[in-house]
């Protein structure tokens, strides 16, 4: 097969694919990923052929100019903590016309659409592999007659307020009939001469890496895959110091690369978490590089600051993990068995942060309670209550039972051969 696999700028939201692309290439599939020039260097860096497509703007254009009207809209717990059913029709309104006119639309720009969809009618793809906010991806597929599926990195929020804004459109008043993502797909779709329909927004089925406990179950095809740490955003070495196991319990603490790269919000602020872990009985590990570390005050005798460690090397060292709620850096941290303390407040994180936390498998702190003393309290708890450690080994062991990408393969050929010849009649 031909499989064109696409994802908008940002390597963070790209790093879930390589795994899958890899077992699709030694599968003997011809892979091909597209995005704007931004990621270039990024895919082929995974070893991975890429097709350049459109212009920029990256992830940092976009959050510098609306990243906070966007922050704004989602600071609503019912939405943060997946209470969607409580949500008003208002909220769900504003949330579609929101994230198409001030996210969606500046990462699938026209330019980038344009040149994926003359890529895809050249190259023919027989599969479109899409991240779920590269609608681009949706588009070059039915404007060229491939099968195409939504790749998950993440739980499906989006997807989950998407369903129930569609149900309330069904049931309510004419005024709240304003579909702004429907309206926007069927624009550019038209542009194409194709016509819109929901598998646009879904996919035609889901590849999705989340463990069970956390999926969120849609009613959509979903194909599950084992989570596959790859942190190649930067080369990863494994240095000397991480050959013998500790001495004492180790704590990775790490605000992940997209705060680096992106200027999105930083949950972790490295005095704060200085204090809280001075004079503790544990070795803290965190992952600051030059611009952050020019930041910090005194670093605490038992602090070891480096600026990049591979997480899967580090990990399965570690007690505990503290961190900012990133999908690559809870997905590493779920899949190695390690109790995790999460920081983050923003989108899934905190629907990821509160289930660990239902599960017994890490403690979540919200910005607002963040402080030294509590911090303090509650690593002490997860590095000396051994529960955290053995559920988060159980949730280890459910991601470990899922089918790993060189054996979805098979079903994604399955897949491609039922869907592919019904959304070439579509775009016809």
């Amino acid at each position: 097969m031909r499989i064109l696999m696409t994802c908008f700028a940002e390597g963070s939201h790209f790093s879930g694919s390589v795994p899958l692309a890899w077992a699709l290439r030694t599968a003997g599939h011809e892979v091909r990923v597209a995005s704007q020039p931004a990621l270039t260097g990024t895919i082929t860096g995974a070893g991975l052929t890429a097709v350049p497509v459109g212009s920029d703007p990256a992830l940092h254009t976009v959050l510098g100019a609306v990243g906070g009207d966007i922050m704004a809209l989602h600071d609503v717990a019912d939405y943060l903590e997946k209470r969607h059913e409580k949500l008003p029709t208002a909220f769900l309104k504003g949330h579609e016309t929101v994230m198409t006119a001030l996210f969606y639309s500046w990462i699938n720009n026209e330019s980038m659409v344009d040149d994926l969809v003359t890529f895809a009618r050249a190259w023919r793809p027989d599969l479109v592999i899409w991240e779920p906010f590269t609608f681009a991806g949706a588009v070059a597929a039915r404007a060229s007659g491939a099968a195409h599926a939504r790749l998950l990195s993440f739980p499906d929020m989006f997807g989950s307020t998407r369903g129930l804004f569609l149900d309330r459109l069904a049931a309510g008043a004419a005024e709240h009939h304003d579909d702004t993502l429907g309206e926007w797909l069927s624009w550019t779709l038209g542009r194409y001469g194709c016509t819109f329909d929901e598998e646009a927004v879904t996919g035609q089925w889901s590849i999705d890496q989340m463990p069970p406990s956390i999926r969120l179950s849609l009613g959509h095809a979903v194909v599950p895959m084992r989570y596959i740490p790859y942190n190649g955003q930067i080369p990863t070495v494994v240095p000397d110091w991480l050959w013998a196991q500790p001495e004492r319990p180790r704590v990775c603490v790490t605000a992940g690369m997209t705060a680096r790269a992106t200027g999105a919000p930083n949950a972790i602020l490295a005095d704060e978490v200085f204090d809280a872990v001075d004079g503790l009985d544990a070795e803290v590990v965190a992952t600051l590089n030059a611009a952050e570390q020019d930041l910090v005050g005194t670093v605490p005798d038992n602090v070891r600051v480096v600026e990049h460690v591979p997480l899967e090397a580090l990990l399965p060292t570690c007690t505990a993990i503290v961190h900012h709620g990133g999908a690559g850096t809870w997905a590493t941290a779920t899949a190695t068995g390690v109790p995790q303390i999460s920081l983050g407040g923003v989108w899934d994180v905190v629907y990821r942060a509160r289930r660990i936390e239902q599960l017994g498998a890490g403690l979540y702190l919200p910005p607002g309670e963040v402080s030294a003393s509590n911090l303090r309290a509650t690593l002490v708890r997860v590095l000396e209550e051994p529960s955290f450690r053995q559920q988060a080994e159980l949730l280890r062991d459910e991601v470990r039972s899922e089918p790993h990408p060189n054996e979805v393969v098979g079903v994604l050929q399955r897949l491609t051969a039922r869907h592919h010849g019904r959304t070439a009649t579509a775009a016809r």
